[in-house]
C-alpha cells in the first residue's frame, strides 16, 4: 500500500488517493457483493436510465481500471522500500516478506466482511516480486508483456478447458443455487453467518476468479511489475520534467486502446450470438480485455501527471493525498462502512438501493474520507492501520501522535 520512505512524493499519494475512490465507487455500486447475484439484484438496481449510465459508465471506465491503478502503486511502492532499504545498506527483501505475512492477516480480517478483499492477493502475488527487484529491466517488461497478452490464462486453460479450479460455481450464471444462497446470507444473515461463508468458501471463489481462465491475479501480478519499473525510472521524482515521454505514453495507450477493442470485439463477434467464453475465442477476448484495460489505466496515470503539472488542477488533485496516504485504513474502513449499509447484519439496503442512489452514497463517503484523512494527519504521523502495520514490520512502537 503507501510508502514506509520519510520523504514522500506528494502526486504518488494523491494518486493513490485516486485510485482508492474509484475502487470504491465500483464496489459500492456493486454493492459489495463481490461474486456473482440473482437476477432479480441487477433488475432492481438497473431498474431507471440513469441507473443504467452509470452501470455503463463504471463498466467502461472505472471498472478493472482502479484496482488495476492500486496495483501498479503496490508494484512502485515496493520498489521505493526496497530502495530505501538499499541505500541504508539494508537486504530488505526479508522485512518484505514479513510485511506481506501481516498484509495477508489484515487482509484476512478484511475479506470476513467483504468477499472481494484485495489485501490477501497481494500479499501472495507480493512475495514473487522479490526476485524480480534483481532482474534488469528487459525482463521485468518481457515478462509483464506475457502476462498481458494472457500467458498464464492460456496455460490455465489448456490444462482445464474452463473447468473451475477450485469451486464449482460460475459467477456468470444468475440462476445458480449457490448464488441465491449467498446472496440470501448476505442480504438476511447475521455477522458470524457471512464471516463464516466468506472465510473459506470466500477464498476458494476468489482463488476461481484470479488464478482460474478469468485470470485477474495475472493482470495484477503484471501491474506490480510496471509500478516496479516506473520505480525504477525515477519517472515520478521528475514527473514536471517528462512532458514528452508522458505525451509519448498517452498516445501510445490510446493506440493500444484502439487495438485492444478491436481484439476484443472480434473475438467475441466471431464466437457468435450465446458462444461460449470457455473456448480458445473467448480466452483472446478476455486478453482484449485485459490489455484495453492496461491501456485506459495508462492513459489515466498520464493525464494524473500532466494535470499535477498545473497549478489549478493540482491544487485540487493534492487534496487526494492524504485519503492515499491512509490507503490501507481508508480501503479496510470502507468496506466495513458498505457492508454495514447494505448487509443484514447492518441496514440491510442490499439489493433494495438503485445504482443511482448507490454511486451518490459513494461520493458521500469519498468526501467523508478524503475529509478525515486530512484532519487525521494533522495531528497524527500515521494512518490506524498504516500505524500497526509498520510497527510490526520493524518490531517497533513509532510514535502515532505529531509533537
Amino acid at each position: 500500500m503507501s510508502s514506509t520512505t520519510s520523504s514522500r512524493i506528494e502526486i504518488i499519494d494523491a494518486l493513490r488517493g485516486f485510485a482508492l475512490a474509484g475502487i470504491l465507487i465500483c464496489h459500492m455500486v456493486e454493492q459489495y457483493i463481490g461474486a456473482g447475484a440473482p437476477r432479480v439484484h441487477y433488475e432492481a438496481v438497473s431498474s431507471g436510465l440513469a441507473d443504467q449510465i452509470i452501470d455503463g459508465f463504471i463498466g467502461i471506465l472505472l471498472r478493472g481500471k482502479f484496482i488495476a491503478l492500486f496495483s501498479f502503486l503496490f508494484g512502485l511502492s515496493f520498489f521505493i522500500q526496497m530502495d530505501n532499504g538499499a541505500k541504508k545498506g539494508i537486504a530488505y527483501g526479508g522485512r518484505f516478506l514479513w510485511r506481506l505475512i501481516l498484509l495477508l492477516l489484515i487482509g484476512y480480517v478484511h475479506s470476513l466482511f467483504y468477499r472481494g478483499d484485495i489485501l490477501t492477493i497481494y500479499a501472495m502475488l507480493g512475495i514473487f516480486l522479490i526476485p524480480f527487484y534483481k532482474l534488469d529491466n528487459k525482463w521485468v517488461l518481457g515478462f509483464a508483456a506475457l502476462l498481458f497478452l494472457g500467458l498464464g490464462r492460456y496455460i490455465i486453460f489448456y490444462f482445464t478447458n474452463g473447468e473451475h479450479l477450485f469451486l464449482e460455481v460460475d459467477p456468470m450464471d444468475m440462476e445458480s443455487p449457490r448464488i441465491a444462497e449467498y446472496y440470501d446470507i448476505l442480504k438476511n444473515g447475521s455477522l458470524s453467518e457471512v464471516f463464516a461463508t466468506n472465510s473459506w468458501e470466500g477464498h476458494l471463489d476468489k482463488m476461481n476468479f484470479q488464478y482460474g481462465a478469468f485470470g485477474r491475479g495475472y493482470f495484477t501480478f503484471a501491474f506490480f511489475l510496471i509500478g516496479l519499473y516506473v520505480g525504477r525510472s525515477g519517472f515520478f521524482k521528475r514527473f514536471r520534467e517528462e512532458r514528452k515521454f508522458t505525451k509519448k505514453v498517452l498516445i501510445g495507450s490510446l493506440i493500444l486502446l484502439v487495438v485492444s477493442i478491436g481484439i476484443t470485439a472480434g473475438a467475441f463477434i466471431s464466437m457468435g450470438q450465446g458462444g461460449n467464453i470457455n473456448s480458445w475465442l473467448g480466452m483472446i477476448g478476455l486478453s482484449g480485455m485485459d490489455m484495453a484495460n492496461l491501456a485506459m489505466t495508462l492513459i489515466y496515470i498520464a493525464l494524473f501527471a500532466m494535470l499535477y503539472r498545473k497549478v489549478k488542477p493540482e491544487r485540487w488533485l493534492k487534496k487526494l493525498a492524504p485519503y492515499g496516504r491512509m490507503a490501507l485504513t481508508n480501503y479496510v474502513l470502507q468496506s466495513v462502512i458498505g457492508t454495514a449499509l447494505l448487509y443484514g447484519w447492518g441496514l440491510g439496503y442490499l439489493g433494495e438501493l438503485q445504482n443511482m442512489y448507490t454511486f451518490l452514497l459513494a461520493i458521500a463517503i469519498i468526501v467523508l474520507q478524503v475529509w478525515v484523512s486530512k484532519l487525521w494527519l494533522q495531528h497524527f504521523n500515521y494512518g490506524p492501520l498504516e500505524w500497526l502495520w509498520r510497527s510490526l514490520t520493524f518490531f517497533k512502537v513509532f510514535p502515532m501522535r505529531k509533537k
